[in-house]
Protein backbone atom coordinates (compact mmCIF):
# COMPACT_ATOMS: atom_id res chain seq x y z
CA UNK A 1 0.00 0.00 0.00
CA UNK A 2 1.40 3.31 -0.99
CA UNK A 3 -1.18 5.88 -0.08
CA UNK A 4 -0.98 7.23 3.23
CA UNK A 5 2.35 9.72 4.20
CA UNK A 6 2.83 10.38 7.37
CA UNK A 7 5.46 10.48 9.89
CA UNK A 8 5.39 7.42 11.58
CA UNK A 9 6.45 6.99 15.80
CA UNK A 10 7.63 3.59 16.32
CA UNK A 11 9.14 2.13 19.54
CA UNK A 12 12.53 1.12 17.72
CA UNK A 13 12.88 -1.80 20.65
CA UNK A 14 11.46 -5.30 19.97
CA UNK A 15 8.61 -5.44 19.09
CA UNK A 16 8.17 -8.86 17.61
CA UNK A 17 10.24 -11.53 17.57
CA UNK A 18 10.43 -13.92 14.33
CA UNK A 19 9.16 -16.69 15.19
CA UNK A 20 6.63 -15.22 17.62
CA UNK A 21 4.96 -13.46 14.70
CA UNK A 22 4.19 -17.15 13.06
CA UNK A 23 1.31 -17.37 15.14
CA UNK A 24 -0.65 -14.67 15.38
CA UNK A 25 -0.18 -13.59 11.75
CA UNK A 26 -1.34 -17.65 11.22
CA UNK A 27 1.47 -17.35 8.08
CA UNK A 28 3.71 -19.82 7.06
CA UNK A 29 7.71 -18.69 6.07
CA UNK A 30 8.40 -18.62 2.67
CA UNK A 31 12.31 -18.75 2.47
CA UNK A 32 14.49 -18.32 5.75
CA UNK A 33 13.28 -17.31 8.83
CA UNK A 34 14.26 -13.66 9.31
CA UNK A 35 17.20 -12.96 11.57
CA UNK A 36 15.82 -9.72 12.74
CA UNK A 37 12.94 -9.03 14.71
CA UNK A 38 10.03 -6.68 13.94
CA UNK A 39 10.96 -3.05 16.02
CA UNK A 40 7.87 -1.99 14.06
CA UNK A 41 5.17 -1.97 11.68
CA UNK A 42 4.44 -0.71 8.33
CA UNK A 43 2.42 -0.44 5.47
CA UNK A 44 3.78 2.50 3.68
CA UNK A 45 7.38 2.52 2.10
CA UNK A 46 7.58 6.40 2.06
CA UNK A 47 7.94 5.84 6.06
CA UNK A 48 9.34 2.88 6.69
CA UNK A 49 12.20 2.36 8.89
CA UNK A 50 14.88 -0.39 9.20
CA UNK A 51 13.77 -3.35 10.60
CA UNK A 52 9.83 -3.18 10.08
CA UNK A 53 7.54 -5.57 9.41
CA UNK A 54 5.93 -4.57 6.25
CA UNK A 55 2.24 -5.60 5.36
CA UNK A 56 1.42 -5.37 2.09
CA UNK A 57 -1.89 -4.08 2.34
CA UNK A 58 -4.67 -3.62 -1.07
CA UNK A 59 -5.73 -0.32 -0.83
CA UNK A 60 -8.50 1.35 -3.28
CA UNK A 61 -5.66 2.77 -5.27
CA UNK A 62 -2.80 0.38 -5.20
CA UNK A 63 -1.62 -3.20 -3.97
CA UNK A 64 0.95 -2.88 -1.20
CA UNK A 65 2.53 -6.08 -3.07
CA UNK A 66 3.98 -3.77 -5.56
CA UNK A 67 6.31 -2.30 -3.06
CA UNK A 68 7.24 -5.19 -1.20
CA UNK A 69 10.76 -4.78 -3.09
CA UNK A 70 11.08 -1.26 -2.32
CA UNK A 71 10.50 -2.44 1.21
CA UNK A 72 13.23 -4.73 1.17
CA UNK A 73 15.77 -2.30 -0.32
CA UNK A 74 14.66 0.11 2.70
CA UNK A 75 15.49 -2.22 5.54
CA UNK A 76 12.49 -4.06 5.87
CA UNK A 77 13.15 -7.23 7.85
CA UNK A 78 10.43 -9.21 6.39
CA UNK A 79 7.15 -8.72 4.56
CA UNK A 80 3.69 -10.33 4.98
CA UNK A 81 2.17 -11.14 1.78
CA UNK A 82 -0.85 -13.18 0.35
CA UNK A 83 -0.58 -17.04 -1.48
CA UNK A 84 -1.56 -15.53 -4.92
CA UNK A 85 1.65 -12.99 -4.65
CA UNK A 86 4.14 -15.47 -3.04
CA UNK A 87 6.41 -16.81 -5.48
CA UNK A 88 6.59 -13.89 -7.14
CA UNK A 89 8.15 -12.20 -4.22
CA UNK A 90 9.87 -14.64 -2.90
CA UNK A 91 13.81 -13.88 -4.19
CA UNK A 92 13.29 -10.38 -2.34
CA UNK A 93 13.48 -11.18 1.26
CA UNK A 94 12.01 -13.37 4.57
CA UNK A 95 7.74 -13.81 3.48
CA UNK A 96 5.19 -14.62 6.01
CA UNK A 97 2.55 -15.98 3.36
CA UNK A 98 -0.87 -15.20 4.54
CA UNK A 99 -4.58 -16.02 3.33
CA UNK A 100 -5.06 -12.49 3.32
CA UNK A 101 -2.95 -9.43 4.68
CA UNK A 102 -5.63 -6.87 6.26
CA UNK A 103 -7.08 -10.18 8.09
CA UNK A 104 -3.11 -10.94 9.38
CA UNK A 105 -3.22 -7.26 10.37
CA UNK A 106 -6.23 -7.53 12.53
CA UNK A 107 -4.98 -10.86 14.25
CA UNK A 108 -1.42 -9.54 14.87
CA UNK A 109 -3.14 -6.15 16.44
CA UNK A 110 -5.13 -8.29 19.02
CA UNK A 111 -2.46 -10.61 20.07
CA UNK A 112 -0.93 -6.94 20.75
CA UNK A 113 -3.28 -6.31 22.93
CA UNK A 114 -3.86 -9.48 24.72
CA UNK A 115 -0.28 -9.15 26.13
CA UNK A 116 -0.29 -5.45 27.40
CA UNK A 117 -1.60 -4.68 30.63
CA UNK A 118 -1.89 -1.04 29.71
CA UNK A 119 -5.11 0.95 30.66
CA UNK A 120 -6.68 1.68 26.98
CA UNK A 121 -8.79 4.46 26.10
CA UNK A 122 -11.29 4.63 22.75
CA UNK A 123 -12.26 8.25 21.44
CA UNK A 124 -14.91 8.63 18.91
CA UNK A 125 -17.43 11.43 18.09
CA UNK A 126 -18.43 13.92 15.26
CA UNK A 127 -16.12 15.99 16.09
CA UNK A 128 -12.94 16.41 18.45
CA UNK A 129 -11.54 13.12 17.90
CA UNK A 130 -8.35 13.69 16.64
CA UNK A 131 -7.78 16.99 19.46
CA UNK A 132 -9.16 14.75 22.05
CA UNK A 133 -6.87 11.71 21.77
CA UNK A 134 -3.96 14.24 21.65
CA UNK A 135 -4.69 15.71 24.79
CA UNK A 136 -5.28 12.54 26.51
CA UNK A 137 -1.71 11.46 25.14
CA UNK A 138 -0.48 14.52 26.86
CA UNK A 139 -2.19 14.06 29.92
CA UNK A 140 -1.74 10.64 30.65
CA UNK A 141 2.01 11.05 30.28
CA UNK A 142 1.66 12.15 33.50
CA UNK A 143 1.48 8.28 34.66
CA UNK A 144 3.44 6.60 32.26
CA UNK A 145 4.48 5.47 28.67
CA UNK A 146 1.66 6.51 26.07
CA UNK A 147 0.87 4.51 23.04
CA UNK A 148 -1.59 6.47 20.55
CA UNK A 149 -3.12 6.22 16.98
CA UNK A 150 -0.82 8.54 14.71
CA UNK A 151 -2.52 11.27 12.85
CA UNK A 152 -5.73 9.99 12.61
CA UNK A 153 -5.01 6.22 11.85
CA UNK A 154 -8.73 5.61 13.27
CA UNK A 155 -11.08 3.20 10.62
CA UNK A 156 -10.36 -0.69 9.44
CA UNK A 157 -7.05 -0.44 8.50
CA UNK A 158 -5.39 2.59 10.84
CA UNK A 159 -6.89 0.85 14.24
CA UNK A 160 -5.38 -2.69 13.91
CA UNK A 161 -1.84 -1.12 12.41
CA UNK A 162 -1.70 1.30 15.53
CA UNK A 163 -2.62 -1.94 17.74
CA UNK A 164 -0.01 -4.08 16.46
CA UNK A 165 2.72 -1.55 17.05
CA UNK A 166 1.63 -0.84 20.48
CA UNK A 167 4.82 -2.15 23.27
CA UNK A 168 4.49 -4.86 25.76
CA UNK A 169 5.16 -2.31 28.07
CA UNK A 170 3.09 0.09 27.24
CA UNK A 171 1.09 2.47 30.49
CA UNK A 172 -1.48 3.20 28.63
CA UNK A 173 -2.78 2.95 25.10
CA UNK A 174 -5.26 5.58 23.06
CA UNK A 175 -7.10 4.89 20.02
CA UNK A 176 -9.19 6.87 18.04
CA UNK A 177 -12.34 5.52 16.14
CA UNK A 178 -14.15 6.72 13.23
CA UNK A 179 -16.86 5.46 11.16
CA UNK A 180 -18.88 6.72 7.87
CA UNK A 181 -21.45 3.91 8.08
CA UNK A 182 -23.34 1.55 10.66
CA UNK A 183 -21.54 -1.37 12.21
CA UNK A 184 -18.04 -0.05 11.21
CA UNK A 185 -16.73 1.10 15.07
CA UNK A 186 -18.27 -2.67 16.32
CA UNK A 187 -15.61 -4.75 15.14
CA UNK A 188 -12.59 -2.29 15.55
CA UNK A 189 -13.56 -1.43 19.55
CA UNK A 190 -13.86 -5.41 19.68
CA UNK A 191 -10.13 -4.85 18.91
CA UNK A 192 -9.39 -2.25 21.16
CA UNK A 193 -10.90 -3.68 23.96
CA UNK A 194 -11.10 -0.20 26.04
CA UNK A 195 -11.37 0.09 29.70
CA UNK A 196 -12.54 3.73 28.99
CA UNK A 197 -14.52 5.16 26.06
CA UNK A 198 -15.34 8.56 25.39
CA UNK A 199 -17.85 10.04 22.66
CA UNK A 200 -17.14 13.83 22.71
CA UNK A 201 -20.32 14.78 20.54
CA UNK A 202 -23.02 13.97 18.13
CA UNK A 203 -23.82 15.72 15.23
CA UNK A 204 -25.22 15.88 11.77
CA UNK A 205 -22.24 14.39 9.59
CA UNK A 206 -22.01 11.40 7.07
CA UNK A 207 -25.88 12.13 6.60
CA UNK A 208 -25.05 10.62 3.09
CA UNK A 209 -25.04 7.95 5.12
CA UNK A 210 -27.60 7.76 7.44
CA UNK A 211 -31.21 8.71 8.16
CA UNK A 212 -30.79 11.11 10.60
CA UNK A 213 -29.01 12.12 13.89
CA UNK A 214 -30.25 9.24 15.90
CA UNK A 215 -28.87 7.27 13.69
CA UNK A 216 -25.41 8.65 13.72
CA UNK A 217 -25.64 8.55 17.19
CA UNK A 218 -26.48 4.39 17.30
CA UNK A 219 -23.79 4.41 15.19
CA UNK A 220 -20.95 6.11 17.81
CA UNK A 221 -22.46 4.34 20.62
CA UNK A 222 -21.40 1.29 19.51
CA UNK A 223 -18.05 1.79 20.88
CA UNK A 224 -19.33 1.01 24.51
CA UNK A 225 -19.97 -2.58 23.05
CA UNK A 226 -16.19 -3.35 23.42
CA UNK A 227 -15.86 -1.67 26.72
CA UNK A 228 -13.95 -4.17 29.20
CA UNK A 229 -16.36 -5.85 31.76
CA UNK A 230 -16.71 -2.60 34.62
CA UNK A 231 -15.30 -0.03 32.15
CA UNK A 232 -16.29 3.80 32.16
CA UNK A 233 -18.45 5.10 29.53
CA UNK A 234 -17.86 8.63 29.36
CA UNK A 235 -20.69 11.06 27.25
CA UNK A 236 -21.45 14.42 26.40
CA UNK A 237 -23.95 15.62 28.70
CA UNK A 238 -25.38 18.95 26.71
CA UNK A 239 -26.15 17.06 23.82
CA UNK A 240 -30.14 16.51 22.68
CA UNK A 241 -28.54 12.57 22.23
CA UNK A 242 -27.21 12.15 25.74
CA UNK A 243 -29.87 9.96 26.92
CA UNK A 244 -30.30 7.50 23.95
CA UNK A 245 -26.25 7.07 24.26
CA UNK A 246 -26.44 6.29 28.26
CA UNK A 247 -29.26 3.87 27.35
CA UNK A 248 -27.29 2.19 24.81
CA UNK A 249 -23.88 2.54 27.78
CA UNK A 250 -26.34 0.93 30.22
CA UNK A 251 -26.96 -2.04 27.70
CA UNK A 252 -23.20 -2.32 27.30
CA UNK A 253 -20.16 -4.13 29.33
CA UNK A 254 -20.12 -0.28 31.33
CA UNK A 255 -19.78 -0.20 35.05
CA UNK A 256 -20.02 3.56 34.88
CA UNK A 257 -21.52 6.17 32.95
CA UNK A 258 -19.70 9.81 33.71
CA UNK A 259 -20.86 12.87 31.87
CA UNK A 260 -19.18 16.24 31.36
CA UNK A 261 -20.58 19.50 29.77
CA UNK A 262 -21.85 22.70 31.34
CA UNK A 263 -25.39 20.85 32.39
CA UNK A 264 -25.92 21.08 36.30
CA UNK A 265 -26.07 17.20 36.20
CA UNK A 266 -22.84 16.79 34.57
CA UNK A 267 -19.92 15.04 36.46
CA UNK A 268 -17.12 16.87 34.93
CA UNK A 269 -18.95 20.60 34.72
CA UNK A 270 -17.51 23.70 32.81
CA UNK A 271 -17.86 26.50 35.60
CA UNK A 272 -16.27 29.32 33.66
CA UNK A 273 -14.37 29.93 30.37
CA UNK A 274 -12.11 33.05 29.77
CA UNK A 275 -10.67 32.80 26.23
CA UNK A 276 -7.72 34.24 24.71
CA UNK A 277 -6.26 34.28 21.39
CA UNK A 278 -4.10 31.26 22.10
CA UNK A 279 -5.31 29.84 24.93
CA UNK A 280 -8.65 29.77 27.82
CA UNK A 281 -8.51 29.58 31.55
CA UNK A 282 -11.02 27.07 32.67
CA UNK A 283 -12.70 26.65 36.00
CA UNK A 284 -14.91 23.25 36.22
CA UNK A 285 -15.70 20.91 38.71
CA UNK A 286 -14.49 17.21 38.10
CA UNK A 287 -16.72 14.87 40.06
CA UNK A 288 -16.83 17.43 42.92
CA UNK A 289 -13.49 18.68 42.85
CA UNK A 290 -13.11 22.20 41.29
CA UNK A 291 -10.09 22.76 39.60
CA UNK A 292 -8.78 26.12 37.92
CA UNK A 293 -6.46 24.99 35.17
CA UNK A 294 -5.29 27.01 31.57
CA UNK A 295 -5.51 24.82 28.01
CA UNK A 296 -3.38 25.77 25.58
CA UNK A 297 -6.07 26.28 22.64
CA UNK A 298 -9.06 29.01 22.36
CA UNK A 299 -12.32 27.92 22.02
CA UNK A 300 -15.66 26.03 24.07
CA UNK A 301 -15.30 22.73 22.36
CA UNK A 302 -11.53 22.55 22.91
CA UNK A 303 -12.38 23.38 26.93
CA UNK A 304 -15.47 21.30 27.10
CA UNK A 305 -13.94 18.31 25.23
CA UNK A 306 -10.57 18.79 28.04
CA UNK A 307 -13.54 17.77 30.80
CA UNK A 308 -13.82 14.36 29.48
CA UNK A 309 -9.81 14.23 28.63
CA UNK A 310 -9.98 14.83 32.90
CA UNK A 311 -12.48 12.25 33.58
CA UNK A 312 -10.44 9.72 31.59
CA UNK A 313 -7.63 10.18 33.04
CA UNK A 314 -9.10 10.19 36.53
CA UNK A 315 -10.66 6.71 35.37
CA UNK A 316 -6.91 5.57 33.99
CA UNK A 317 -5.35 6.55 38.27
CA UNK A 318 -3.35 9.99 37.08
CA UNK A 319 -3.89 12.73 39.55
CA UNK A 320 -6.33 15.18 38.66
CA UNK A 321 -3.81 18.43 39.69
CA UNK A 322 -1.57 16.69 37.35
CA UNK A 323 -3.68 15.68 34.60
CA UNK A 324 -4.70 19.51 34.41
CA UNK A 325 -1.58 21.23 34.20
CA UNK A 326 -0.16 19.72 31.76
CA UNK A 327 -3.05 20.80 29.74
CA UNK A 328 -1.89 24.34 29.38
CA UNK A 329 0.72 22.45 26.11
CA UNK A 330 -2.14 21.44 24.69
CA UNK A 331 -2.06 23.06 21.43
CA UNK A 332 -4.47 22.75 18.18
CA UNK A 333 -2.75 20.69 15.30
CA UNK A 334 -2.26 21.71 12.10
CA UNK A 335 -5.33 21.97 10.18
CA UNK A 336 -7.66 21.12 13.22
CA UNK A 337 -7.14 24.91 14.82
CA UNK A 338 -3.53 25.76 14.40
CA UNK A 339 -2.84 29.49 14.25
CA UNK A 340 -0.07 31.27 13.18
CA UNK A 341 0.85 34.64 12.72
CA UNK A 342 1.87 35.77 9.88
CA UNK A 343 3.88 38.75 7.99
CA UNK A 344 1.23 40.00 5.52
CA UNK A 345 3.78 42.67 4.06
CA UNK A 346 2.14 45.53 5.94
CA UNK A 347 2.43 44.04 9.34
CA UNK A 348 1.01 40.48 11.07
CA UNK A 349 -2.20 38.67 10.48
CA UNK A 350 -3.68 36.08 12.87
CA UNK A 351 -4.67 32.18 10.64
CA UNK A 352 -6.19 30.05 12.07
CA UNK A 353 -5.69 26.57 10.10
CA UNK A 354 -8.66 24.52 10.43
CA UNK A 355 -8.05 23.48 6.66
CA UNK A 356 -8.43 19.14 7.97
CA UNK A 357 -11.74 18.81 8.15
CA UNK A 358 -15.91 20.17 8.07
CA UNK A 359 -19.36 19.47 9.39
CA UNK A 360 -21.69 21.68 10.65
CA UNK A 361 -20.81 21.23 14.18
CA UNK A 362 -17.44 21.82 14.08
CA UNK A 363 -17.99 24.34 11.51
CA UNK A 364 -20.09 26.74 14.04
CA UNK A 365 -17.46 25.98 16.77
CA UNK A 366 -14.66 27.03 14.80
CA UNK A 367 -16.64 30.12 13.55
CA UNK A 368 -17.76 30.70 17.22
CA UNK A 369 -14.13 30.72 18.14
CA UNK A 370 -13.02 33.30 15.89
CA UNK A 371 -15.44 35.26 16.68
CA UNK A 372 -14.23 35.35 20.44
CA UNK A 373 -10.63 36.70 19.51
CA UNK A 374 -10.37 40.46 20.05
CA UNK A 375 -9.31 42.68 16.81
CA UNK A 376 -6.60 45.12 16.50
CA UNK A 377 -6.63 48.45 14.69
CA UNK A 378 -8.45 48.02 11.48
CA UNK A 379 -7.93 44.12 11.37
CA UNK A 380 -10.83 42.21 10.24
CA UNK A 381 -12.32 38.94 10.89
CA UNK A 382 -11.76 36.67 7.02
CA UNK A 383 -13.85 33.46 6.67
CA UNK A 384 -12.18 31.65 3.66
CA UNK A 385 -14.73 28.55 3.63
CA UNK A 386 -14.95 25.54 1.46
CA UNK A 387 -17.63 22.35 1.09
CA UNK A 388 -18.51 20.22 3.48
CA UNK A 389 -18.57 16.93 2.21
CA UNK A 390 -20.73 13.38 2.99
CA UNK A 391 -24.32 15.72 3.97
CA UNK A 392 -26.35 14.26 1.42
CA UNK A 393 -29.71 15.48 0.27
CA UNK A 394 -29.46 18.42 3.15
CA UNK A 395 -26.16 20.07 2.27
CA UNK A 396 -27.40 23.12 0.54
CA UNK A 397 -29.35 23.91 3.67
CA UNK A 398 -26.65 23.19 5.45
CA UNK A 399 -24.24 25.18 3.99
CA UNK A 400 -26.91 28.40 3.61
CA UNK A 401 -27.61 27.89 7.26
CA UNK A 402 -23.91 28.99 7.79
CA UNK A 403 -24.80 32.76 6.90
CA UNK A 404 -26.62 33.61 10.05
CA UNK A 405 -23.71 31.95 12.27
CA UNK A 406 -21.04 34.12 10.30
CA UNK A 407 -23.22 37.57 11.15
CA UNK A 408 -23.48 36.41 14.89
CA UNK A 409 -19.51 35.85 15.00
CA UNK A 410 -19.17 39.15 13.69
CA UNK A 411 -16.83 38.18 10.50
CA UNK A 412 -16.27 41.23 7.87
CA UNK A 413 -15.92 39.22 4.69
CA UNK A 414 -16.15 35.38 3.59
CA UNK A 415 -14.97 33.77 0.50
CA UNK A 416 -16.46 30.34 -0.53
CA UNK A 417 -15.01 27.62 -2.45
CA UNK A 418 -16.63 24.61 -4.15
CA UNK A 419 -20.50 24.19 -5.27
CA UNK A 420 -22.24 23.50 -1.77
CA UNK A 421 -20.34 26.87 -0.48
CA UNK A 422 -22.34 28.34 -3.57
CA UNK A 423 -25.40 27.97 -1.09
CA UNK A 424 -24.09 29.56 2.19
CA UNK A 425 -22.48 32.72 -0.33
CA UNK A 426 -25.83 33.77 -1.88
CA UNK A 427 -27.76 33.70 1.75
CA UNK A 428 -25.26 36.13 2.55
CA UNK A 429 -25.35 40.04 3.17
CA UNK A 430 -23.63 41.81 0.18
CA UNK A 431 -21.82 43.33 2.22
CA UNK A 432 -19.89 39.78 3.74
CA UNK A 433 -19.31 38.56 0.39
CA UNK A 434 -15.61 38.41 -0.70
CA UNK A 435 -16.11 36.18 -3.70
CA UNK A 436 -17.13 32.50 -4.92
CA UNK A 437 -15.03 30.19 -6.60
CA UNK A 438 -15.60 26.38 -7.99
CA UNK A 439 -12.19 25.35 -6.66
CA UNK A 440 -10.30 26.27 -4.00
CA UNK A 441 -7.37 27.07 -6.22
CA UNK A 442 -9.02 30.01 -7.68
CA UNK A 443 -9.23 31.62 -4.56
CA UNK A 444 -5.40 31.45 -3.98
CA UNK A 445 -4.80 34.93 -5.61
CA UNK A 446 -7.84 36.24 -4.70
CA UNK A 447 -7.24 35.65 -1.12
CA UNK A 448 -3.82 36.68 -0.92
CA UNK A 449 -4.40 40.24 -2.42
CA UNK A 450 -7.35 40.47 0.27
CA UNK A 451 -5.56 39.64 3.91
CA UNK A 452 -3.52 42.58 5.60
CA UNK A 453 -1.87 43.07 8.94
CA UNK A 454 -4.20 42.68 12.10
CA UNK A 455 -6.93 40.26 10.16
CA UNK A 456 -7.83 37.32 11.44
CA UNK A 457 -8.33 34.31 9.03
CA UNK A 458 -10.13 31.09 9.38
CA UNK A 459 -9.29 28.87 6.59
CA UNK A 460 -12.02 25.44 7.18
CA UNK A 461 -13.76 22.78 4.88
CA UNK A 462 -13.64 19.17 4.19
CA UNK A 463 -10.18 17.77 3.80
CA UNK A 464 -11.80 16.72 0.12
CA UNK A 465 -12.51 20.27 -0.87
CA UNK A 466 -8.78 20.87 -0.93
CA UNK A 467 -8.43 23.96 1.53
CA UNK A 468 -5.19 23.72 2.29
CA UNK A 469 -4.45 25.15 -0.36
CA UNK A 470 -5.59 28.11 0.45
CA UNK A 471 -3.27 27.88 4.23
CA UNK A 472 -0.17 27.36 2.05
CA UNK A 473 -0.91 30.09 -0.15
CA UNK A 474 -1.02 32.13 2.93
CA UNK A 475 1.99 31.06 4.63
CA UNK A 476 3.92 31.30 1.24
CA UNK A 477 2.82 35.12 1.23
CA UNK A 478 4.52 35.66 4.76
CA UNK A 479 7.72 33.63 3.99
CA UNK A 480 7.74 36.08 0.42
CA UNK A 481 7.12 38.92 3.01
CA UNK A 482 10.12 37.98 4.98
CA UNK A 483 8.94 36.81 8.18
CA UNK A 484 6.53 34.13 10.12
CA UNK A 485 6.30 33.26 13.40
CA UNK A 486 4.05 30.72 15.56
Amino acid sequence: MNEILMPESVDKEILWTPLGLVTPLQARVSGHVPLRPARGISIDTRTLREDDLFFAIKGDNSDGHDYVPAAFAKGAMAAVVDEAHADRLAAHGPLYVVHEVLPALERLGQAARRRVEARVVAVTGSVGKTSTKEALRLVLTQGGSVHASVASYNNHWGVPLTLARMPRDARFGIFEIGMNHPGEITPLVGMVRPHVAIITTVAPVHLEYFENVEAIADAKAEIFSGLVPGGVAIIHRDIPQFERLAEAARHSPAGLIASFGTHEKADARLLDLTPSSDHSMVKASIQGETLTYRLGAPGRHFAENSLAVLLAAKACGVPLEDAAAVLAFCAPQAGRGQQLVLEAGDGPFRLIDESYNANPASMRAALEMAGTLPLEGVGRRIAILGDMLELGPQAPDLHAQLADILREACFDLVFAAGPLMRHLYDALPSGLRGEWRAKAEDLVPIVGATVQRNDIVLVKGSNGSRMKLLVESLKDKARRAGAETV
